[in-house]
């Protein structure tokens, strides 16, 4: 037991001082043992293995304050790599991605549709690609799901637009790879790549909704993602919000996915289009068939039942923020995925709906607005955790 002590002390300060590094760039060893309140024998004990590893390096000399002037070691971006994987939507992303979140490579592939959805063999034709083309070794592999996940086990509980069920993922990825390997939700890991790269810094509550064929948020509660008990939290795709309203994938009437998600709007617009031939959308869909660039551009060129449908769609969406609000009064709530091609119109009526529904001053006291990271959210997302799990950082 003793042992074990002293060795989970060893793990314990030898990621304080990388993250130490990590955060601060060129640091002397002085400035980590003031910072970490570790004996300067023990930094640099720490800083030799860290450099034995190739995980940081000196970078340069500070200025002296009247001595030998300090040496700066830094973090080594490119000294390991991670494989982050994207699985929530029609196509299959993934990245190369170094310590400091850089995307190095990136490749994709169409995921299956139909009777094949379930099959995993494009996941692993994606992975080997990025793991044949990592110029450094592999820190671990990273991957975001759709569905419920248990995030201890690496297994996929539940995503109804796979067809997975209790699908141990982690364990035959591991098995195959031979690598530490990561499984999440795909809403929580936008979650903490905006609670760890977002513009808004490390506040330590958040909420992010992402909305693009599924619907789920992620939830930031003290600078920790919130989970749930059975890993469910933020899963407002499958919180109806029509009264016998559609059948949803998941068996249950008027979910928030049939009437504003990503697929649903598609959906929704081919209705249109057959039932109005001659509105801007329908004359668009005769060329190029109805696709949510078809959607977003006969919205923005003002088709009035396009811009209704989408309307529709963001005061659902409007209800379960709300619901989301009122339980957790969480002051930051972030949107992203596909839907912000619709721009400010979606936040408006978002923000109007939610003051609608809760209490005045906490409808005043919440911000509410599209994220900033981008297209590599997801990626930044699953770096995140696998750096977090390995090396204790950011």
């Amino acid at each position: 037991m003793q042992k074990a002590t002293r060795q989970h002390t060893k793990e314990h300060n030898r990621r304080l001082v990388l993250k130490t590094i990590f955060e601060h760039g060129g640091i002397s060893r002085a400035d980590i043992a003031r910072r970490t309140k570790l004996t300067r024998a023990t930094v640099s004990e720490i800083v030799g293995s860290l450099m034995d590893a190739g995980l940081v390096t000196e970078i340069g000399v500070a200025a002296s304050s009247g001595g030998k002037p300090p040496v700066l070691v830094g973090l080594v971006d490119d000294a390991r790599q991670s494989i982050c994987v994207d699985l929530s939507t029609d196509r299959y992303y993934g990245a190369v991605v170094n310590l400091r979140g850089k995307i190095l490579h990136r490749y994709a592939l169409q995921a299956p549709q139909g009777e094949e959805r379930a099959s995993l063999q494009p996941v692993y034709e994606l992975i080997d690609h990025l793991m044949g083309i990592a110029t450094a070794p592999v820190l671990g592999i990273g991957v975001s799901t759709p569905g419920l996940v248990d995030t201890r086990e690496g297994v996929i509980r539940q995503a109804v637009n796979r067809g997975w069920v209790d699908l141990p993922l982690r364990e035959l990825l591991f098995d195959r790879y031979h690598c530490p390997v990561y499984v999440a939700n795909d809403s929580h890991m936008m979650a903490l790549a905006e609670y760890t790269f977002g513009h808004l810094g490390q506040i330590e509550n958040l909420v992010v909704v992402k909305i693009s064929e599924g619907i789920g948020a992620g939830i930031v509660i003290g600078g920790r993602l919130y989970c749930g008990d059975g890993f469910g939290a933020g899963e407002i795709g499958h919180f109806s919000v029509v009264e016998d309203g559609e059948r949803c994938s998941c068996g249950n009437l008027g979910c928030l996915e049939t009437v504003a998600s990503v697929r649903a709007i598609v959906r929704h617009a081919n209705v249109i289009a057959e039932e109005h031939p001659d509105s801007l959308l329908a004359r668009r869909a005769a060329a190029e068939g109805i696709s949510l660039a078809t959607v977003a551009w006969a919205f923005h060129a003002g088709d009035p039942l396009v811009r209704e449908l989408v309307r529709a769609a963001a005061r659902y969406l409007g209800v379960a923020i709300a619901g989301l609000i009122s339980l957790l009064n969480i002051h930051e709530v972030i949107l992203t995925g596909e839907f912000v091609e619709f721009g400010d119109f979606v936040l408006e009526e978002v923000r109007k709906e939610v003051t609608r529904r809760v209490l005045p001053r906490m409808a005043t006291e919440t911000h509410i607005a599209f994220s900033t990271l981008g297209s590599d959210a997801m990626f930044l997302g699953t770096s995140a955790l696998v750096l977090a799990e390995e090396l204790g950082v950011p």
